[in-house]
């Protein structure tokens, strides 16, 4: 159990705040075994992002995004939630965590019994694919079973079009309803806290600078460092999968 001064400052923060709001980004997952995109060993070392733009113009686009995208996975689903996830679920579902803004795009939020009316999955799912033809949906499993026959491409059996895990990619917008519900929530919560991201990533990251401009105690909980380490009121380089549970169990 972590017991230092960030963590209790955030329990006694988090006791007194009537709406709390959270932004988790890849640290909070890597305790799952997901590695995350920026650290040493992270996924960008192996793998260069491919644009939607490349995506839809180019098949040998397709092709190495389905390459990545279907080993990657085969580690998501073999993934389970970790103590980080479940404390947020317990916060949650004791009416201590108002609403949880994700980057990550595993679903072990869901995973971890996570309300999920108040998940903002604001980069996508991998759990399900998209036609990017007729837009139609299915569960991730029913592509993954094709391209891991030798399709290196998925297609739709409705209308033939390209299959796309729903994820948001480089140069793909962000739902707007989803960027509107996260910078409305931070710029109406007590306690806004970062957990496992960067911090890098725009727009969600704005949450951050919304929250902090609105009023709210922030805090910041991620081993990497971030923009803003110097702004927020409450900042811990230990393990999430750490400091989260011991915020849960002392609230």
């Amino acid at each position: 159990m972590v017991d230092n001064g960030p963590t209790r400052e955030l329990v006694a923060r988090w006791r007194d705040a009537e709406r709390v709001v959270a932004l988790t980004g890849a640290g909070l997952s890597t305790a799952s075994g997901i590695p995350d995109f920026r650290s040493p060993g992270g996924r960008w070392e192996t793998y260069q992002p491919v644009p939607i733009q490349d995506f839809v113009a180019s098949e040998t686009s397709r092709r190495k995004y389905w390459q990545y995208k279907g080993e990657t996975w085969q580690v998501i689903r073999a993934a389970e939630p970790n103590p980080g996830h479940r404390a947020l679920a317990d916060l949650a579902n004791g009416g201590r965590l108002d609403l949880l803004v994700t980057q990550n795009v595993d679903g072990l939020h869901q995973r971890s019994g996570f309300p999920r009316d108040r998940i903002v999955d604001i980069h996508g799912t991998d759990s399900e694919v998209v036609c990017l033809e007729c837009g139609d949906r299915k569960p991730r499993e029913v592509a993954q079973r094709v391209w891991e026959s030798g399709t290196a491409v998925p297609l739709c059996e409705i209308c033939s079009g390209v299959l796309k895990p729903a994820t948001i990619s480089f140069g793909q917008s962000l739902v707007e309803e989803d960027l509107e519900r996260a910078v409305q929530a931070a710029g109406s919560c007590d306690l806004f806290v970062a957990a496992g991201t960067s911090l890098v990533v725009s727009p969600i990251n704005a949450m951050f600078e919304i929250a902090a401009r609105s009023g709210a105690v922030t805090a910041i909980l991620t081993a990497s460092e971030t923009p803003y380490d110097g702004v927020c009121q409450i900042r811990s380089n230990d393990p999430v999968e750490g400091v989260l549970p011991a915020v849960a169990a002392a609230i």
